[in-house]
């Protein structure tokens, strides 16, 4: 399991090191049997017995699994392959490719030479490039948590979305960011699709300094344009930031294997990509910002986001169980699930 006894080696063989791993053990196969059970019957899980178990497991110090991880990562190799799949690129897609879109079975889109020479010409990353990484999400289980310089230390971060990282929240979720996710439908709705003023959006981007921007833009037809068009914008005003654009087998790919393990949506979110991209790339990944519940472990309401509390769309994803499987990855030293002050 992924824990070991935090005052090991001070009294190793005492009543009291022996009771604390009784406990930390005890709350793994508990959370374990709970999640298995919520796998197949979430709405009949109680959240307070979830929380209970989980506040006991999260005391226990985590430590990485390395046998229980590559195993996991071996199973993600084969299915998805992140370091070759996860980015079109003119590598993996050739000039004059017949591209087909996520959703859209009929839509295909041909790769002319304009679109080929936007995409890099290879991955930009490699299999276990980072030793350890930070995917933070934008759950308001962030706020007042402290865990911005946690965050910052990482090796590579990944955020979700254009979440706001200016200084009334970077205590909370830090300011680093190397890879940055936009939904199209920000830019549809926030920025009238660049169609009219570009400036408001190429400052939105300074935010995040010389971060990558990733786009989804062959999910359906609707993305395409305007995804294309973040690249234009960025070049008319000389940016120096990279934009990708996910392969949409990889997405294809990723959402398969998910619905294996249980999660079962119309789309899987933003943040559980990131998630199974960055345990290709990095070698230990540590989630913040992803909790998927009105309150936190404690039972003190929170927003839905660290910055509003605006809900999503009901019914489009299914976050209780993509934190199940954080859960259950947790428990078994796969990955860290922040959920507690950083302080």
């Amino acid at each position: 399991m992924g824990y070991t006894d935090p005052s090991a080696g001070r009294d190793l063989l005492g009543n009291r090191t022996l009771l604390f791993i009784f406990i930390c053990a005890f709350a793994v196969v508990t959370l374990l049997q709970q999640i298995l059970y919520g796998g197949k019957y979430l709405k009949r899980v109680k959240q307070s017995d979830l929380f209970d178990r989980w506040k006991s497991l999260a005391i226990c110090k985590w430590e990485m699994n390395v046998t229980e991880a590559n195993l996991f990562k071996s199973s993600l190799s084969r299915c998805c392959n992140a370091p070759s799949f996860m980015f079109t690129t003119q590598k993996n897609t050739p000039l004059g490719t017949k591209l087909k879109y996520e959703v859209d079975s009929s839509g295909i889109f041909h790769i002319n030479s304009e679109i080929f020479h936007i995409f890099p010409k290879e991955m930009p990353y490699y299999r276990s490039q980072f030793k350890k990484c930070a995917v933070v999400g934008n759950g308001g289980i962030l706020k007042n948590s402290r865990c911005g310089r946690e965050i910052d230390s990482a090796d590579f971060v990944f955020r979700c979305n254009l979440p706001p990282i200016s200084h009334k929240y970077v205590l909370d979720v830090g300011l680093k960011t190397d890879v940055v996710t936009i939904n199209p439908s920000i830019i549809t709705e926030r920025f009238h699709r660049l169609e009219k003023w570009r400036k408001p959006f190429y400052e939105v981007l300074q935010v995040y300094e010389n971060a990558s921007v990733l786009l989804p833009a062959f999910y359906n037809t609707r993305n395409t344009d305007v995804s294309i068009r973040v690249k234009y914008v960025l070049d008319d005003f000389e940016s120096q930031q990279a934009v990708y654009y996910f392969h949409p087998q990889y997405l294809i790919n990723v959402s398969r294997f998910w619905f294996v393990q249980g999660v079962r949506a119309k789309r899987i979110s933003s943040g559980l990509i990131l998630v199974t991209a960055a345990l290709e790339l990095c070698e230990e990944v540590h989630l913040f910002g992803f909790w998927a519940f009105p309150m936190n472990p404690s039972g003190i309401f929170i927003t839905h986001h660290y910055y509003d509390n605006v809900k999503p769309r009901p019914g489009f994803h299914s976050m209780p169980s993509e934190i199940f499987n954080f859960l259950h990855m947790h428990s078994k030293g796969i990955l860290r699930v922040h959920t507690g002050s950083c302080s």
